[in-house]
């Protein structure tokens, strides 16, 4: 009926996130809210790693990516849950250790790592640098020089392939402000630079193809590609890559029409063409890792907001302005994304009228959702916005110096929250 497990109808014919009532929760602690069922997360988080264990004989790791919903809380469960982390910043890092997150199971990721970031990620003694580019590369070598330490590091490779996403979130085609690009010959050129360099060791290699994919297709050839570096690499070198980073971008369910494919099966097929390539190649086959973010939190998280303003334009459009906008949900305004929205004390009522759900900033671009079909709905009514776990809290903005919501996490009907509500104060802090 909905698209999460963890919506639910309780005995009032209200809706539930992760067994609470959303009417309760929008009273308890305020709208706009966001919500997060930790089962959902959890149980993602298993199905990856469960997966991945058995294509891989438990050779692999998930890498939970951090930059889709990082706080504490969330780095403590991935934690728990057996998986490794992905960051893209000194603030994701530093938010991790804080969190008491394995270092050793860090990967630090960007097309940029300013030198005060490396020093911190050495420090802290994570896992691996993800290297983007030769000047990436000997900066890490540089830092490690300074302070006498030898670094583990891994290549983000441009396989070539366009998964046909929207242009923002294509990431894996030659014209991409990430990577090293394998066609030209210029990844293989720093394979033999890092292997001349005394404060780095080669350990694996990386690629991510876009987001939100729905075919198996681009990430087999993808596996392929990544899989003939490595293969040339040793024909060229005699060295041996010992590990293989297949990044993430598996879709999610945003409204009833998107047909993602479970998990397991991409990994599955995956596992299917990488054994059979090195078994071809008479290759060893990598330790893989693989690395969700979106498909890990998105389903798990639901907006609530109030309904506060019901404008009617005759033979034009009606609008539904609610207390959030897009300082809380960017996703409409940047990619066009589409979401379903549920009344929370009417879910199953009839979906009777089109509206349009806007948010209450200075813009006119400023909506939520475009012309979805609603039950009626008035001033006051608490709506809920579903997958909305991945990409909204961490890139909410105070724009219009709006405060940032609460973020609060659910489990079998108990709820505690994992981020304050920041103030008018708060807005203030760094002001001189």
């Amino acid at each position: 009926m909905f698209i999460s497990d963890a919506l639910k109808i309780n005995e009032k014919g209200n809706l539930t996130i992760g067994g609470c009532d959303a009417v309760g929760l929008a009273s308890k602690y305020g709208t706009p809210l966001y919500v997060m069922d930790e089962m959902q997360i959890r149980r993602n988080c298993r199905e990856y790693k469960n997966a991945l264990d058995l294509s891989y004989d438990s050779k692999g790791m998930i890498l939970y990516a951090g930059k889709a919903f990082l706080t504490k809380a969330v780095c403590k469960i991935a934690d728990e849950e057996g998986l490794g982390l992905d960051v893209v910043s000194g603030g994701e890092l530093y938010t991790a250790i804080k969190a008491g997150f394995t270092p050793e199971k860090i990967f630090f990721h960007g097309n940029i790592k300013t030198k005060e970031e490396i020093k911190m990620a050495i420090d802290y003694g994570i896992g691996c640098f993800v290297i983007d580019s030769r000047e990436d590369l000997f900066r890490v070598n540089g830092i490690a020089k300074e302070v006498d330490k030898q670094v583990t590091v891994s290549l983000r490779l441009k396989p070539g392939i366009d998964a046909h996403t929207h242009d923002f979130i294509r990431t894996g085609q030659s014209d991409s402000k990430f990577g090293i690009d394998i066609e030209t010959g210029e990844a293989l050129g720093i394979v033999k630079e890092i292997l001349k360099l005394s404060n780095v060791q080669l350990k694996g290699i990386h690629c991510h193809i876009g987001s939100q994919i729905f075919d198996y297709p681009p990430f087999e050839e993808a596996s392929r590609v990544m899989l003939g570096f490595i293969k040339n690499v040793k024909d060229e070198t005699g060295y041996v890559i010992s590990q293989l980073n297949l990044g993430g971008g598996y879709g999610i369910k945003y409204v009833a029409g998107d047909n993602p494919i479970n998990f397991g099966e991409y990994i599955k097929a995956i596992s299917v063409v990488v054994k059979s390539f090195c078994e071809e190649n008479k290759m060893e086959i990598p330790f893989i890792l693989m690395e969700p973010g979106r498909s890990i939190v998105a389903s798990a998280g639901v907006t609530l907001y109030k309904a506060e303003v019901i404008k009617d334009i005759k033979n034009v459009r009606k609008y539904v302005i609610v207390d959030g906008s897009f300082a809380d949900n960017p996703r409409y305004a940047l990619y066009k994304a589409e979401y379903e929205c549920i009344a929370v004390t009417k879910p199953t009522e009839p979906r009777t009228e089109t509206v349009t759900i806007a948010g209450r900033t200075c813009e006119s671009g400023d909506v939520i959702i475009k012309d979805i079909s609603m039950p009626i709905v008035n001033e006051g009514d608490i709506l809920a916005v579903p997958a909305t776990g991945a990409y909204n809290y961490s890139m909410s903005s105070n724009y219009n110096r709006l405060p940032r919501p609460a973020v609060v996490m659910t489990c079998c009907g108990e709820d505690r929250l994992i981020v304050k509500p920041e103030t008018y104060e708060d807005l203030l802090r760094n002001d001189l």
